[in-house]
């Protein structure tokens, strides 16, 4: 056989198999590398907003003795130089050139206090001639000594914060004593700003720029603040009272971080931290201080229950996708099978025979492979093992599939079989291997949901295989009993008077081709095509009620302050606000037990009609000391509270969270009411009016608002590809199923049109002929559909905790996995069009038919 001339007389089956192996390999090397690409984009982002406080690399020295002390720039700079030397491979990318060093006093006490206790910390950084603007006096120069108290000590020549100047009363020119045994004095030469207040640097050095309020619970208010010397005084910068600290900040860039090298990081950063520990001595002790490991633990967590939930709908993709790509090469074959027949009469031999089929099938789908494989090089992203192994899987699989069924059907010369008649009853051993595989994914099923989540940020085998057990024992089922409604079906019709719904169910039972691969096919198409679909509206529903749950109304304004009962009108009589509910928060205390719960009052109607129309509801209280406690509190009786003033509260009963205000910890729930006067510092709004105008209005509070809060939700990268996957995969595979119902019309069109030919000519109409076809294929759609539509609705249940999408909704639980009507529909409606547009356009085109053709021997 000649494979151009086969590729010429089958042109549209194919072209059909082209595009579907071209369209699989796209989807199983572009989707990962999408997916790749946005775990990327997902974990440098998180790096990024997470402060360099927590992600860089810091080092820290103390010394001991004198000897481990430095006094000069070189030292600092030489043992910088040290550290980079040591930091592990798996940390070079992620580690920036530049960096700082910084050497720091802390809990210096400076002479003079009153009732404020003042702090004078000493501090010096490599970079401060880029970092500040010195906006009085000038830099400090080399220091000096002076005699106190019989003894010389050092004068080290300082420069303060702005702040520092205007809330300790800080001047230049003013020399202060500082220690508790006076071993050191500073002036002040000049006041500085910083050069880039949005600096990054400054997140480690925010001291030398505020002044630190600390209120001890047993000594009186204490102010803090860093001062700034130059490389001079660090030679008589000593650590006689042990509260000197050295630091080098290895900065960490976040944007040469990637997901594939994650989770060697924390162990790297284990390895650097063990070797710090040792480059100390018995006069200066190191360590490596980062929150980088903690931050990538977070990460892999969410990117393991990603991975989980799109591994479970590409895995299930992927196997449609293929059962679609055979049914394709079985329809090739079937078309093929005439002229190898005829070839094998001939003397052709097996392998020539196979040969052909194979070689017709590896001449449609490699390069339709290649043309997939290529363009999934389009979008950005890493080319994972997978985008490699996709289409090698999808064209070994396409011709091996040809192959063996060319063979299986060619055996012998001129073999001849029916393909009108019922299939064989199955063996034994067949029938076992389907129970079994049944009884090992309801057991497994069981199992997941018994043991819950794997506890792990790795990947569990277990989960991915469930799904796809459960998948193939629905359809294993639904192959087995499905014959037994239909043959009920056909002894009703056979009763009828008209022999139209005889034949075509009749047909419907008896074809081979039209019941095991499409069924295969399209219940995991539409099982997971509505698991996707549930997993994305129970998202989708959970970001929104996590946003409302943050907020606690569409617009909170916050204050530090009480808000004056005049602004307050203002905000009320603001265009654009309908409603407004009065709060108040703070923190209280239990005299009883000593308990500090955190408090809130609020007008619970007025918050009621705030919140009218939203998915959450404020708790109903009855009486003015009626409260709600926290799980942290528990049930209590009568109890007495000290807020504002001390009164009796009575508790009603537990609530896990007040929206908006506390959600974890000890906290208490009051009705306004309750205050002893009116009071508020923070406002709960509805209307539409703009934030900036409400900051405008509140000059001393934070606005936030529930739009704002669910973008910021739905903006997380990983967020957005679990959603944008799951509406890819779910269009995908209704497309898919569709393809699986017109390739099913398609497979038995040639004997569909002989028998309607040879109807015709006993007088079948042509609307006669429509409802043929359509009855012919409506036992796929019934029976299929419905299950597969039941199984994606039941699979989020089934799994269990074992898919925890919960870091993908604002933290809460996304529980309940009610999908909607539309998705299931929408299946539904396509599949019903498809078969109904299939079965009118066959018997439109079987009416060009030559009747006279029908006729003659063969029906040819």
């Amino acid at each position: 056989m000649s494979i151009p001339l086969g590729v010429r007389a089958h042109a549209g089956t194919v072209a059909l198999l082209a595009v579907l192996a071209a369209v699989a390999c796209l989807l199983v090397s572009g989707l990962p590398r999408t997916m790749q690409a946005s775990y990327d984009e997902a974990l440098r982002r998180s790096l990024a907003t997470a402060g360099v406080a927590r992600t860089d690399l810091v080092v820290t020295g103390a010394p001991a003795l004198p000897a481990g002390e430095m006094h000069s720039r070189a030292e600092f700079e030489a043992a910088g130089r040290r550290w980079r030397g040591l930091i592990p491979a798996a940390l070079r990318p992620l580690v920036a050139p530049g960096g700082h060093i910084s050497a720091k006093t802390f809990r210096t006490p400076a002479d003079g206090t009153g009732d404020i206790r003042e702090f004078v910390n000493l501090g010096w950084l490599s970079d401060a001639d880029r970092r500040v603007t010195w906006v009085r006096g000038r830099a400090p120069g080399a220091p000096s000594s002076m005699r106190y108290m019989g003894s010389a000590i050092p004068v080290i020549e300082v420069g303060i914060a702005e702040e520092a100047e205007a809330r300790m009363g800080l001047r230049v020119g003013q020399m202060r004593l500082l220690g508790a045994s006076v071993s050191t004095a500073v002036r002040i030469v000049g006041v500085y700003r910083a050069a880039n207040p949005a600096d990054p640097a400054w997140g480690h050095d925010a001291d030398m720029l505020h002044v630190t309020r600390v209120v001890p619970m047993d000594g009186p208010e204490e102010l803090h603040t860093t001062t700034l010397m130059s490389d001079a005084g660090l030679a008589a910068l000593s650590d006689r009272t042990r509260t000197l600290t050295y630091r080098w900040i290895l900065p960490l860039d976040p944007w040469g971080a990637n997901a594939l090298d994650a989770p060697g990081i924390p162990p790297a950063v284990a390895d650097f931290h063990r070797q710090v520990d040792v480059q100390g001595d018995g006069t200066i002790s190191y360590r490596l201080v980062s929150g980088l490991p903690q931050l990538i633990d977070a990460f892999m967590t969410a990117l393991s229950a990603a991975q989980t939930v799109l591994y479970l709908v590409l895995g299930g993709l992927f196997a449609v996708a293929l059962g679609v790509i055979a049914l394709a090469v079985r329809l090739l074959t079937d078309r093929l099978e005439r002229t190898l027949a005829l070839a094998r009469a001939r003397g052709a031999a097996l392998w020539q025979v196979v040969a052909a089929g194979a070689g017709l099938t590896a001449l449609t789908v490699v390069p339709a492979a290649l043309a997939g494989y290529g363009l999934s090089f389009l979008p950005a992203g890493p080319a994972l093992p997978i985008v490699h192994i996709g289409p090698a899987v999808v064209v070994v699989a396409a011709v091996a599939f040809a192959g063996t069924r060319v063979a299986l059907a060619h055996r012998a010369p001129l073999r001849e079989r029916r393909a009108d008649l019922a299939a064989v009853r199955p063996s034994a051993r067949r029938v076992t291997v389907e129970a079994l595989v049944v009884v090992l994914a309801l057991a497994g099923a069981y199992a997941l949901r018994a043991r819950g989540p794997s506890g792990t940020a790795q990947q569990d085998p277990y989960l991915l295989l469930i799904p796809v057990a459960l998948t193939l024992a629905a359809a294993l089922i639904t192959l087995r009993c499905h014959p037994y409604p239909l043959r009920l079906v056909v002894r009703l019709a056979a009763k009828g008077r008209s022999a139209v719904p005889f034949l075509g169910l009749a047909r419907a039972a008896r074809q081979r081709f039209t019941g095991a691969l499409p069924v295969l096919i399209l219940l995991p198409a539409l099982s997971l095509s509505v698991f996707a679909a549930v997993i994305h509206e129970g998202i989708t529903t959970t970001q929104l009620l996590a946003s409302w749950q943050k907020v606690g109304a569409p617009i909170k304004v916050t204050s530090i302050e009480d808000i004056p009962a005049d602004v307050i009108e203002r905000v009320r009589r603001a265009p654009g606000v309908d409603e407004v509910a009065l709060a108040l928060t703070g923190r209280a205390q239990i005299p009883d037990t000593g308990e500090q719960p955190y408090t809130v009052a609020v007008q619970l109607d007025a918050w009621r009609r705030v919140t009218e129309g939203a998915p959450i509801t404020p708790p109903a209280l009855s009486g003015a000391t009626s409260a709600l406690l926290s799980p942290a509190l528990g049930q209590r009786g009568a109890f007495d509270l000290t807020w504002l003033s001390e009164a009796p509260v009575n508790g009603r009963g537990v609530i896990d969270s007040v929206p908006g205000f506390y959600s974890s910890g000890q906290f208490i729930l009051l009705p306004w009411e309750v205050l002893p006067w009116p009071a508020a510092n923070t406002l709960l709004i509805k209307g539409d009016i703009a934030p900036a105008e409400l900051a405008r209005l509140v000059p001393s509070a934070t606005v936030e608002t529930q739009a704002a809060a669910l973008r910021d939700i739905q903006a997380d990268p990983l967020t957005a590809t679990v959603r944008t996957t799951m509406v890819v995969v779910t269009v995908a595979l209704g497309a898919y199923a569709l393809v699986a119902i017109v390739m099913s019309l398609v497979a038995g069109a040639e004997g569909r049109t002989r028998t309607i030919s040879l109807l015709r000519t006993l007088g079948l109409s042509d609307r006669q002929a429509r409802w043929l076809v359509l009855l012919e294929l409506l036992p796929v759609v019934l029976i299929t559909a419905p299950v597969g539509v039941a199984l994606g609705m039941i699979l989020p249940a089934a799994l269990g905790p074992g898919v925890d999408v919960s870091v993908f909704a604002g933290g809460l639980p996304v529980t309940g996995h009610a999908p909607g009507l539309l998705t299931p529909l929408a299946l539904a409606a396509g599949l019903a069009l498809c078969a109904l547009a299939g079965s009118y356009a066959h018997a439109t085109l079987t009416r060009r038919r030559n009747l006279d053709a029908a006729l003659r021997v063969g029906g040819e």
